[in-house]
């Protein structure tokens, strides 16, 4: 991101950048502003809208996400997701499974397998899934498809928040 640090509150800036000759800094933005379990979700939701727009291969990875996120913990979700992420991403749905991977420190997988690129935070692979998702949008719908997804990952931030001043 080129966009500097602001006062403004995180929802407001993410806004900001939204609306600034950049927009694609607010997927960025959220990206790192979610938990990386949050931002996992908000990246398959966000891909699941652009169904038609990916091949097979991304569709089974973004089922094995999705069973993921249902139950993080189950260790053959880890062992399916670290077979599929065992070649550098270059699909969407394969950066998504990666922020999984990295996620998890690479849980359940082995470490000759992983990609030559970690270690990263999973935001960066989620950041990078949405934004080569959201590289295949007719130019003419991008901005409203972008928009979208800001908003999405704004309302998800604010879920989070107040999940979390409930457990507090």
């Amino acid at each position: 991101m080129s966009a500097l640090p602001t006062e403004q509150a995180s929802i407001e800036f993410c806004r900001t950048l939204l609306a600034g000759p950049v927009p694609e800094e607010a997927i960025t933005f959220c990206a790192y502003l979610l938990a990386e379990r949050a931002s996992v979700w908000w990246a398959h939701e966000c891909l699941s809208h652009l169904r038609d727009l990916l091949d097979g291969q991304d569709l089974e990875l973004l089922m094995l996400v999705g069973d993921w996120i249902s139950e993080p913990d189950n260790p053959r979700h880890h062992a399916a997701l670290g077979s599929a992420v065992a070649l550098p991403p270059t699909t969407p749905v394969a950066w998504i499974a990666l922020a999984v991977i990295w996620r998890d420190d690479g849980l359940a997988t082995d470490e000759a397998a992983m990609p030559a690129m970690r270690p990263f935070p999973a935001a960066h692979a989620v950041n990078a899934g949405i934004l080569t998702g959201l590289a295949r949008v007719a130019l003419a719908d991008r901005f409203s498809v972008l928009s979208a997804f800001v908003e999405m990952g704004i309302q998800t931030a604010e879920i989070e928040a107040l999940r979390q001043s409930a457990h507090a």
